[in-house]
């Protein structure tokens, strides 16, 4: 479709609607809440604003409709020197989402010596953005308590409390963990542990449950084995008393990839090989557990639908007023690779 020069008066979104044959509610839609459009309709409108060369007055949007197109993040703390691949995944996943529903992402922090709720006031005061995307959500999380009680829109990556707003999105842990369990008991294991790590956080308090109740569902002795912090050093020493005790386990699942490497280093120290003398499996699927040897099973977090899911559910409080009614569990997804072994290996 060759490209018009935009009348000298410029295009109206009167124009568009005309030329597409859409009314000008769904002109509106195509630019601020594609979502709402199917598909097809979408394709169509966007190729007549293209043809056009139609550009929407931003600042006169923002003042009929009271909002800035901008969504907070509060980004978490990260050393980058060792950044945390899985939380960078999300963000360029909600970064994707935003821009699909016509909206900019904000990456926030408190400054120093100010709260993360002093932080969050601040926007709100400034009328700086339209909500939050919060992540890294613990038990009895204060930004929760505190947007809650502001009234300010939100969502949830992880659970909130009954009686705030059920806008969340999160990874049902531990159905997945059960459903590891339940492969390792496939191949013929019969002793298996869970490796933790004793932080208390909720996704790993979640991947426990999950494999306690995979032991009782098929009849397996199995063991939660926690690791006091996340040093490697204390990952490689609990890992070496799990694999060298007097019944060793056949069979180990881990709460996160990076407790499995340990796994790798014990096991080659006690001549032990995974996937044929121990099975392992993990969770979160970090770029590296496809490199090693041999390749890591593992779980993967379906970033790209939690934050489409977690876009639609803000937009939805900020654009129409209605705060969801229930959370949205989706569920992991495996990743089967060498090291859970062949099946029926014992």
């Amino acid at each position: 479709m060759a490209a018009r020069r935009p009348r000298e008066r410029g295009v109206t979104v009167e124009d568009v609607a005309r030329v597409a044959g859409v009314s000008r509610q769904t002109i509106s839609n195509a630019l601020n809440a594609p979502h709402r459009l199917k598909p097809e309709t979408l394709e169509r409108v966007s190729a007549v604003i293209e043809e056009l060369g139609y550009r929407p007055d931003q600042s006169a949007r923002s003042l009929r409709s009271g909002t800035r197109r901008i969504i907070a993040y509060p980004a978490p703390v990260d050393d980058p020197a060792n950044p945390n691949a899985l939380m960078g995944g999300f963000l360029e996943a909600v970064v994707a989402a935003s821009g699909e529903a016509g909206y900019r992402v904000l990456l926030v922090r408190p400054r120093p010596g100010q709260s993360q709720e002093q932080a969050l006031d601040e926007l709100i005061a400034a009328r700086t953005v339209d909500g939050f995307l919060l992540s890294d959500v613990l038990r009895d999380d204060p930004r929760l308590a505190h947007l809650t009680q502001a009234g300010f829109p939100f969502a949830a990556f992880g659970r909130t409390a009954p009686d705030q707003p059920q806008s969340w999105v999160d990874v049902d842990s531990a159905q997945a963990v059960i459903d590891m369990v339940g492969l390792v008991a496939a191949r013929g294991h019969r002793r298996v542990a869970f490796l933790a790590s004793s932080s208390g956080l909720p996704w790993m308090d979640d991947r426990r449950d999950g494999f306690l109740a995979g032991v009782r569902r098929h009849g397996l002795a199995g063991q939660v084995y926690s690791v006091p912090g996340d040093d490697p050093g204390e990952i490689v020493k609990a890992t070496r008393e799990l694999l060298t005790g007097r019944d060793r386990p056949t069979a180990i699942v881990a709460g996160g990839d990076w407790l499995a490497l340990g796994v790798y280093t014990v096991a080659r120290a006690e001549g032990l090989e995974i996937g044929t003398d121990l099975a392992l499996t993990a969770f979160d699927d970090l770029p590296v557990t496809a490199w090693l040897q041999p390749a890591l099973t593992t779980v993967r977090l379906p970033l790209h639908g939690i934050a489409k899911a977690l876009i639609s559910r803000l937009l939805q409080i900020i654009e129409d007023g209605v705060t969801p009614r229930a959370g949205l569990v989706l569920p992991g997804e495996p990743v089967i690779r060498p090291s859970l072994g062949p099946p029926h290996a014992l």
